[in-house]
């Protein structure tokens, strides 16, 4: 028999939004048996608390956010990973904005403060759906395939295929959550400068910086790109560089961490399926919105399980 957990006490993180550039505390809390996680906004004075579910989510275009308009949360997809990696299954999450902040683009400072101040066993009992057959699940907008087997406990195997760009085709894999802290948290989100460019020019993502986001890049840069690019990302020039293809002052953890971020954002993006599962994940090309897409799937799929 497993338990529920929660955390011992709340902490805080204070960082910046990726997209907003604004400065945003989180409080996560502790919360009681069968809450589940949610998150509310204590920026409005008309404070709503949104259950974090996938039925919940209105926007995947560049990240999973909560709702819509001006009560949504945006970027849950971190930290969501990091409670799914802890096993904790009720959290309340507060912000004094719309939007989790990057900080350094993993899941790791979440999982940090998640280990400071400790995970307790509540008193009732875990509701862990088990899936008991093969599953296939296609998302047909962006080539994404999800299988599923059956396992006694949560696994996965991600593969992504960026066909004729530096990163090509990589594999990763997490076989138990007992690999997630040193394995998986602490990848960083990546982007292709070709497709930032146009954002940076519309000052869209005024939070991203070289801190926070691995940038791939596919062709050869003049030195009036880099200057430029240097200057947005407030680099000295001299000390800006393009090595294997990756336009940072920071190497790579791993040789594979854009499969191993995308398997870390499937972590969190499939938690949002309301409990914990036990079934071996092989995901192609998962991105938020086939994430997304396959958790409703699945919560369909269990609906069908219980009628049964």
């Amino acid at each position: 028999m497993e338990y529920q957990n929660t955390i011992y006490k709340e902490f805080r993180l204070t960082g910046l939004g990726l997209h907003t550039g604004r400065t945003v505390t989180v409080t996560v809390k502790p919360a009681p048996d069968n809450f589940g996680i949610a998150f509310r906004r204590t920026d409005r004075n008309n404070i709503i608390t949104q259950q974090a579910l996938a039925d919940n989510v209105g926007e995947t275009s560049r990240g999973t956010t909560l709702g819509s308009g001006r009560n949504s949360i945006a970027t849950i997809e971190h930290l969501m990973s990091a409670l799914h990696g802890m096993n904790v299954d009720n959290a309340l999450i507060e912000l004094d904005g719309g939007e989790v902040p990057i900080i350094d683009g993993s899941a790791r400072p979440w999982l940090l403060q998640l280990v400071r101040v400790g995970v307790r066993q509540q008193r009732v009992e875990r509701q862990v759906f088990t899936i008991k057959e093969p599953l296939h699940f296609e998302y047909e907008k962006t080539g994404s395939v999800f299988d599923v087997e059956p396992c006694d406990h949560f696994a996965v195997r991600c593969e992504i295929d960026f066909a004729d760009t530096v990163i090509g085709r990589q594999v990763a894999e997490m076989n138990d959550f007992n690999e997630y802290a040193a394995s998986i948290a602490p990848c960083r989100t990546f982007v292709f400068l070709h497709e930032i460019e146009p954002l940076l020019h519309l000052n869209l993502i005024k939070g991203g910086s070289l801190d926070n986001a691995l940038v791939f890049v596919n062709k050869e840069l003049t030195s009036k790109q880099l200057k430029r690019l240097a200057k947005t990302f407030h680099k000295d020039v001299n000390q800006f560089k393009v090595h294997d293809g990756v336009l940072n002052t920071t190497d790579p953890y791993f040789p594979n961490e854009p499969a191993r971020h995308k398997l870390l954002d499937f972590i969190g993006d499939v938690r949002l399926f309301g409990s914990m599962i036990n079934a071996k994940f092989n995901i192609y090309k998962p991105g938020h919105k086939a994430n997304n897409a396959f958790a409703r799937y699945l919560l369909e799929y269990k609906k069908s399980i219980e009628k049964q």
